[in-house]
């Protein structure tokens, strides 16, 4: 048994709004208990941080971290598939490089989970999954595999696939439709197939690998810009009866009251570039702030390697100096992205039970000023 007591900091759990003082006892990777003057039992490891500030493990809802390049040449670039429009059958998980320098710049910054996955230039792209920024090998770094199915509308898939296969925003909307569409047919050819495999349609790995997201296992995972995009994906889903997520969301402040109504997770950014595309034109800082102040759910994404994993809370501060609560931005890095991507009850918060995923800082980390002195990850310090 391995027990550690990080004791008097001052704590934010991004549950509740004021942070306080308290000690965190962890055993075996988990937190035990929070509390003051805590009873620690026999050869307990004591931290004190006293003065400083102790903050859950930072998230990223949406990126592409490991299955980017190094920055030497073209190899190592494994985030989008350009051979074909509609492959939901890739696994982000199979193109993760976790020996890539940036999961070490990440986790020193206190980003301690990312999910991660295929890119936006197909219209179908593939699972994503979540995992720890620390490990040499994927497969013991996965809180959960399989979390979201990638989709895109908009420019991406247009101008990567305008001369193969997709020149305009109908098309795009038509081939996701068809992919449904003919994964509804062979999931319940297979249900009423029963055990009887001679009765069983042949197998397509396309459309098995939507199957969970047509049994809302999962959602989909919608890149979209602009507010003709965000409202195709919502009538998708609801003509498929599927969950979704929105991702980017860069026009959401216009139609606040519309997504307010629809209730579906959103995961704003990345904010801290330039409008690089005309569907980013009214890209803004205010974004994040408007919408989590009418009610809605709200993470805030760096889109790794758009822009570096590591100021994450950076782009949570950026909107704090747009005038976004601070609370509200604390828990658009942490509990919120936890919840978008269904991992919330394992990060995303200082609560018993949870993964021991901690940053100690010598002041508030959305301030470019502050030093991130500690990062404990499943208990360790890392």
């Amino acid at each position: 048994m391995t027990l550690l007591c990080i004791c008097n900091g001052n704590v934010h759990d991004a549950i509740q709004p004021e942070a306080f003082q308290a000690d965190i006892l962890i055993e075996n990777g988990k937190i035990k208990a929070i509390g003051k003057n805590l009873d620690l039992p026999e050869g307990t490891q004591v931290i004190d941080v006293s003065g400083k500030e102790v903050y859950p493990g930072f998230v990223e809802a949406h990126g592409h971290m490991g299955l980017d390049g190094h920055g030497i040449g073209y190899e190592g670039t494994d985030y989008n598939e350009m051979n074909d429009i509609v492959c939901p059958e890739l696994r982000g998980i199979d193109g993760v490089k976790p020996m890539q320098p940036t999961f070490e710049a990440a986790a020193k910054a206190g980003v301690t989970c990312v999910c991660v996955g295929p890119g936006s230039a197909n219209v179908l792209g593939g699972t994503f999954t979540t995992i720890k920024t620390v490990g040499k090998r994927v497969d013991d770094m996965v809180v959960r595999d399989a979390v979201a199915m990638k989709c895109a509308f908009g420019e991406n898939p247009k101008r990567c696939y305008q001369n193969k296969s997709d020149s305009s925003r109908m098309t795009t909307a038509f081939k996701l439709r068809e992919a449904l569409a003919k994964a509804r047919e062979y999931m319940l050819k297979k249900e009423a197939a029963g055990e009887d495999i001679t009765k069983c349609p042949s197998l397509d790995m396309k459309s098995e690998a939507l199957i969970p997201v047509l049994k809302r296992e999962i959602p989909l995972k919608a890149h979209a810009h602009a507010t003709e995009d965000i409202f195709t994906a919502l009538r998708i889903a609801k003509e498929f009866d599927v969950k979704i997520t929105l991702e980017h969301v860069t026009e959401g402040h216009l139609i606040v009251d519309e997504l307010v109504k629809e209730n579906v997770p959103l995961a704003v950014g990345p904010t801290l570039t330039e409008a690089s595309k005309f569907e980013l034109r009214n890209k803004s800082w205010i974004t994040p702030g408007v919408l989590a102040a009418a009610g809605c759910q709200v993470s805030i994404i760096t889109d790794s390697p758009v822009i570096p994993q590591e100021y994450l809370p950076i782009c949570a501060g950026m909107a704090v100096h747009a005038g976004m609560d601070p609370f509200q931005a604390l828990q658009a890095i942490t509990i919120n992205p936890a919840r978008h991507v269904g991992i919330e009850d394992r990060v995303g918060s200082i609560e018993v039970g949870k993964d021991a995923d901690i940053v100690i800082a010598d002041g508030n980390p959305m301030e470019v000023s502050t030093k991130v002195e500690m990062v404990f990850i499943d208990g360790k310090l890392i």
